[in-house]
């Protein structure tokens, strides 16, 4: 590997002053006020988009306070009975684990297997439970607060979504299309990819194309050189199109190929500095900015060296965005109207806990009320079939004067998710997202509070060793997973979370046919949503459904290949789960819940011929109810959420069926903001 120009670096990243004015970036940025004209989503009229490379959620953020990491109270629970986070090679279990290694946010950690035999194969139909095998023992290497400290700092300052989604099981360049173009051409036209690989040429109609035809100002920022010099484009690029033009994957359509100077699709999709002739990284964004000439929509593609990409420094990637964030925040008047994303396109083969969204595989393993076709590949002679995403999570920092506060939203999301945000903000609608993704993704809104005058910035870290001991490109670093694993811990302490539009319901009830049980799935009026399905017992699973706004939809499941006994868990958005777990050869007792206010209520009924005694636990007070339920009777009781702030587990069993049980556990959502569940917290 080429050696990094140490003078060249000590230039642009100002030598003994650069690290430590990163938090002074956050400072700036978080303590600037927002454009208040409306109110709504109109006050915004910048959004500038900075995806990064390679990193998945658990990666990064696991250890973060407040987010869905590695306290999560509800993880998914793998065929072989133990939870998600225990991955097998084959031989034992590994768990996630912190390398050992000294400033491990100075290394250059391996990268691993990203592309879709290798996704599919860690999928494995949804069972999830292949990583190991599939993408190596460093899948399940995470970082800490300690090791990137300018992350969690962004994180604290303002929101982090911890339900965003990579759009596809795959590589960079499908994912970047998801981004730019809402899909990656499995429509079957304009000579679209099969996966994205080939980079042959593409003809399908691009975001900033529909952009330039509704008179919506645009342009992409990107750097041309080497490593520290800039270049954004890897070993294994070789199309001269793209050339030194880094992670900028419009270059690989034919209409950008083509273009000339004076063309738009040449002006504004080619407007790299050049590092090696003395321009600075970030030059053109900043004259734009302090000219107030910064585009509505404009995208930054990074050098490689400063992407995050796994095998280069995760601070290189702070002192980037620090520079952009400085860059955006020279103008106060453009950034009081300037939203920023900072995400990354992929999770390279990083572990991430939370089974995504998927669609239904076919009939036989789920259902759907919006056409699922444009996200499924029906596989070919050379790549197996499989959902086209989503993808594993990966992070996303929202930065901006509306979403200031240390939140955290929830919302299910991916790429496309951005380009949304765009149609609601400008009216360009992106015909290209499928049915489904609009369905399952939400549009970003929900991270903003456009009606806040203001908030004051989080505490800051201090940042002061970031800069390197050298500025040298090193040879990969391998970690060596421990011996004897054990679950890592998550920060202690809440975070305030967003309102989300998410009413999930799911119900149980034995099927028309005997020795069946059914399950009827809803996602509420204002909000679709997607749930997965396993069964303890059972091999043909697991099982996924997607509802629409206001839409259900149902199925059931036989119990003659099980003993007679059901055993159906069900995952949802932001912690929703439902457990259902009985006898399906006779009537007997069901428990329903519902939102009632802030609180759920819990419906009894009993259509067996005794009465039953049913015993309910909260997880969050260990405080216990009994309810007795007569044949044929209905019995309803209010649980109070006061002391858990809207956050229930609750779980009901039978006094003298002991293989009955049903398990609620969720969110109450009132429009308000809440925080994050309590149960995270297990520090």
């Amino acid at each position: 590997m080429a050696e990094v120009n140490r003078r060249r670096f000590l230039q642009v990243a100002g030598a003994t002053t650069a690290f430590s004015a990163l938090s002074a970036s956050i400072q700036r940025a978080a303590a600037l006020p927002a454009n208040h004209r409306s109110g709504t989503i109109e006050d915004v009229e910048h959004i500038v988009v900075l995806m990064q490379e390679n990193r998945s959620f658990d990666h990064y953020f696991g250890a973060l306070r407040g987010v869905r990491g590695f306290g999560d109270p509800h993880p998914v629970t793998l065929d072989s009975g133990k939870s998600v986070w225990h991955q097998s090679d084959g031989t034992k279990d590994l768990l996630p684990f912190h390398p050992d290694a000294d400033d491990l946010g100075m290394q250059f950690l391996e990268g691993l297997p990203h592309s879709w035999p290798d996704g599919q194969a860690a999928y494995n139909g949804g069972k999830y439970d292949k990583w190991v095998p599939s993408k190596g023992t460093t899948t399940m290497a995470y970082l800490t607060r300690e090791d990137i400290p300018f992350h969690y700092a962004l994180a604290d300052a303002f929101t982090v979504c911890d339900a965003y989604y990579c759009s596809f099981i795959g590589s960079t360049d499908p994912n970047r299309y998801y981004m730019w173009t809402g899909h990656t051409g499995n429509d079957g036209q304009g000579g679209g990819p099969v996966m994205g690989n080939d980079e042959l040429g593409y003809d399908w109609t691009t975001y900033p194309e529909r952009l330039e035809k509704a008179g919506i100002s645009w342009k992409i920022y990107q750097d041309i050189g080497d490593g520290l010099d800039a270049k954004g484009s890897w070993g294994w690029i070789q199309d001269a199109y793209r050339g030194n033009y880094g992670d900028n994957s419009l270059l690989y359509f034919n209409k950008y190929r083509n273009a000339v100077p004076g063309d738009p699709l040449y002006d504004k999709a080619r407007t790299g500095t050049d590092v090696k002739n003395g321009d600075g990284y970030f030059d053109r964004l900043k004259a734009d900015v302090k000219a107030g000439k910064l585009p509505q929509i404009s995208w930054i593609a990074s050098p490689e060296a400063f992407s995050e990409h796994s095998n280069w420094p995760t601070n290189y990637g702070a002192w980037y965005i620090a520079q952009v964030l400085d860059a955006l925040t020279s103008n106060p008047a453009v950034w009081a109207k300037t939203a920023l994303f900072i995400t990354y396109d992929e999770n390279d083969g990083f572990f991430d806990h939370l089974v995504p969204p998927l669609p239904p595989r076919s009939p036989a393993h789920g259902k759907s009320t919006v056409d699922v076709s444009l996200d499924l590949f029906p596989g070919n002679s050379k790549l197996v079939a499989g959902p086209y995403g989503l993808g594993p999570r990966v992070p996303m920092l929202v930065v901006s004067p509306w979403s200031k506060g240390g939140y955290v939203c929830s919302e299910t999301l991916d790429h496309t998710s951005i380009l949304q945000f765009m149609e609601r903000r400008f009216g360009v609608r992106e015909p290209n997202i499928s049915p489904w993704r609009r369905t399952v993704c939400g549009d970003l809104t929900a991270a903003f509070d456009f009606s806040r005058k203001d908030s004051r910035p989080a505490a800051l870290p201090d940042t002061d060793d970031y800069e390197p001991p050298d500025r040298e490109r090193h040879p990969d670093y391998r970690p060596t997973a421990p011996a004897d694993p054990s679950m890592p811990r998550q920060e202690r302490g809440l975070r305030p979370a967003r309102p989300l539009k998410y009413a999930p319901v799911v119900d149980g009830s034995p099927a028309t046919e005997a020795g069946s049980f059914k399950l009827t799935f809803a996602s509420g009026a204002k909000a679709g949503a997607s749930f997965l399905v396993t069964a303890r017992g059972r091999t043909d699973g697991p099982w996924t459904y997607t509802t629409g706004a206001g839409k259900s939809l149902s199925d059931t499941w036989n119990t003659a290949n099980s003993g007679g006994v059901y055993d159906l868990t069900v995952h949802g958005p932001n912690g929703f789960l439902r457990a259902f777990k009985g006898r399906g050869n006779k009537p007997g007792p069901e428990v329903t819940l519902r939102q009632r206010g802030d609180d759920v209520e819990l419906t009894f009924t009993n259509k067996g011929r005794a009465t039953v005694r049913l015993k309910v636990v909260s997880g969050y007070d260990a405080r216990t109810r009994t309810v007795t339920v007569r044949p044929g009777a209905t019995v309803r009781q209010t649980v109070s959420l006061h002391s858990s702030r809207r956050w229930y587990d609750l779980t009901v069993t039978s006094e003298t069926d002991t293989v009955f049980l049903r398990r609620f556990a969720g969110h109450v959502e009132n429009g308000r903001p809440g925080v994050s569940d309590p149960a995270f917290a297990t520090g």
